[in-house]
């Protein structure tokens, strides 16, 4: 029982990341677009919120490890 459960907890960890990392990057396409000469701006704001984002998949694959 508690497997199933985990294994949920992982597939909703791993779903709000990829929402996050989709949104994240909308914006970035859209600032961009908006105003190109603050690509330079907004580029590693991007790749930070991309790697905090994917930090939280990484923590949820490894609760779904722990018992």
């Amino acid at each position: 029982m508690t497997g199933n459960l985990s294994l949920v907890g992982y597939g909703l960890s791993a779903i709000g990341p990829a929402i996050a990392v989709g949104l994240i990057f909308a914006a970035y396409i859209n600032g961009v677009a908006r105003q190109p000469e603050a690509r330079n701006l907004l580029q590693p704001i991007a790749i930070l919120g991309f790697a905090l984002a994917e930090a939280l998949a990484i923590f949820g694959l490894v609760l779904f490890f722990i018992k």
